[in-house]
């Protein structure tokens, strides 16, 4: 469980928004407050041979383009045309580190850290996303395991209908690290 309080000093902990740390992409952990805990959207990537993240559960976002102005501008972006979810009056509270991607090491991934305010109603990209699920905070603390795929075992989030590893399970522990860290502020 994470709790409001909790969230309100997490600006503290996260980096500033302008702080791109040359990343190239970025995606939107988005958090929605329910009750006295805070609920994140995972999405399903659709099955697509050329996308080296294809099927995988992910969080919004995308590869910066020339007319985005700054990463905050390309997640905003990223994230209406997969979700179809305005930021434009939700907080963004900051970014975490930005991530190498393993399969395309080309790609430099900042995660922001973004406080819905208001409940949005989703309309997927049907083209690049499957479903979607909103998940608590203390769901995912509880769900950290290992997952065994044909490829290998990997340190995973493990929830009732997706598994969650790779880049997404990297932001995640992230944030679950910050989370820890600003409830101790």
């Amino acid at each position: 469980m994470v709790a409001a309080e909790t969230i309100k000093k997490l600006p503290a902990i996260l980096k500033p928004v302008s702080d791109e740390q040359g990343a190239n992409a970025a995606v939107a952990l988005l958090l929605k407050h329910q009750r006295d805990d805070h609920k994140v959207l995972l999405v399903k990537r659709v099955e697509n041979p050329s996308d080296p993240w294809s099927g995988q559960m992910a969080l919004p976002g995308g590869k910066r383009e020339p007319n985005d102005k700054s990463l905050q501008d390309t997640v905003t972006r990223e994230t209406m045309e997969e979700t179809g979810i305005a930021l434009d009056t939700s907080s963004f509270l900051g970014s975490l580190t930005a991530i190498t991607s393993e399969p395309k090491p080309g790609m430099k991934i900042l995660p922001f850290v973004v406080l819905l305010n208001h409940e949005p109603k989703l309309k997927l990209n049907q083209k690049e996303l499957e479903r979607y699920l909103w998940v608590p905070y203390k769901t995912i603390v509880q769900s950290r395991g290992v997952a065994e795929f044909s490829f290998g075992k990997y340190s995973a989030y493990i929830l009732p209908d997706a598994v969650v590893w790779g880049i997404t399970y990297k932001i995640l522990s992230q944030f679950i690290r910050a989370v820890k860290k600003a409830a101790c502020l």
